[in-house]
């Protein structure tokens, strides 16, 4: 709102016997000051206002982000955190379109992205993409991606229809289903809260990998385009060398100083029995499969050290839904895992 000019020269003049001559603001002056006053406050409010948005966002929408937990969720109430961004803050890609490999030229050889194999194909989805969004609603399946974490994970949902929640559990993000507003753990693949409390999703087997190793396995593949409907930078990571640094933003139910808490694992869970395989072992055998039994089961890990990536099979050759993630997280869901170390 534009300020109002201040008038000149509208004054009037008096003497005093006592007193040096000195001017007095006419009223009409006295009153527009009055209102310029106004305004500098009206926008230093203003100002504080979105400051506070920016720092404090639950003063606006609740510790909660407005969500209704209620009083037994299926993680502690205290646990769950404050991601800094309201209820829908990081943007859902609702309607994504997808594009041919050879079309993908906004992409490098480098680049991380979780692929996903189903029915109807091939598909890629780069994590340059996924660092901004964290979830792609995709017909059936919703693929989701928690930057703190390093986890991507493909679930089944008919007529998927999820959100970003704003909320956190072991640095983990918080889905919601729009649908009834319950709270989904990621790495779960449970709903904590809400109508749907103790349900649990399908979980789909994906490749966190180079673009280059997925497009060489899967020529045919479709890719997420990064004509997404929002303006974001999508060559650019939000969070800096995160992946690689020992920073951890929030509070954790466990913890272990064993390996970088950076450092990625294979981690998957068989016959109630959870086992993790750090990179850094792995990349001690000099075979790119690793035979092993888990809860009774015969697995095989294929492991590829030089795009930094593996999948976990049955000896039968059927792919597991294996989660490969930061070790601080798998470790914080599952201090009771199982660690595979390599043995000469």
């Amino acid at each position: 709102m534009p300020v109002p000019p201040i008038p000149t020269g509208h004054c009037i003049y008096e003497t005093n016997m006592s007193s040096f001559s000195h001017y007095h603001l006419s009223s009409k002056l006295k009153s527009r000051l009055k209102l310029l006053g106004l305004y500098r406050v009206v926008a230093y409010s203003l100002i504080l206002i979105a400051g506070i948005y920016v720092l404090a966002p639950k003063v606006f929408s609740g510790q909660y982000n407005g969500f209704n937990i209620g009083q037994s969720p299926l993680i502690p109430l205290a646990q769950i955190h404050h991601g800094a961004p309201p209820k829908d803050g990081i943007p859902s890609i609702d309607n994504p379109i997808f594009i041919s490999s050879t079309a993908a030229n906004y992409l490098d050889e480098s680049d991380r992205v979780i692929g996903l194999v189903t029915q109807g194909g091939a598909r890629a989805y780069p994590i340059r993409i996924l660092n901004w969004h964290e979830i792609v609603n995709d017909d059936d399946v919703v693929v989701s991606y928690c930057p703190l974490c390093g986890t991507g994970m493909a679930f089944h949902s008919p007529a998927a229809n999820f959100g970003v929640s704003g909320l956190l559990y072991n640095s983990d993000m918080l889905l919601y289903d729009r649908e009834t507003e319950s709270l989904w753990s990621q790495i779960l693949g449970k709903a904590i809260s809400g109508e749907r409390k103790g349900e649990l999703l399908k979980v789909l087997a994906v490749e966190n990998t180079s673009w280059l190793n997925w497009r060489q396995n899967h020529p045919n593949t479709r890719v997420l385009s990064d004509q997404t409907g929002f303006s974001r930078i999508y060559s650019r990571s939000p969070y800096g060398n995160y992946d690689s640094n020992t920073s951890l933003y929030f509070p954790l139910s466990h913890q272990s100083r064993r390996y970088h808490p950076k450092e990625k694992v294979i981690g998957l869970l068989l016959n109630g029995v959870h086992k993790a395989y750090p990179f850094i072992e792995l990349d001690k055998s000099t075979s790119s499969v690793i035979h092993d039994k888990i809860g009774g089961v015969d697995i095989e890990v294929h492991f590829n050290s030089q795009h930094r990536s593996g999948i976990i099979k049955l000896s039968s050759g059927k792919p597991l839904p294996s989660l490969t993630s930061y070790w601080f997280a798998w470790y914080a869901f599952h201090p009771e895992t199982e660690i595979f170390t390599f043995e000469k």
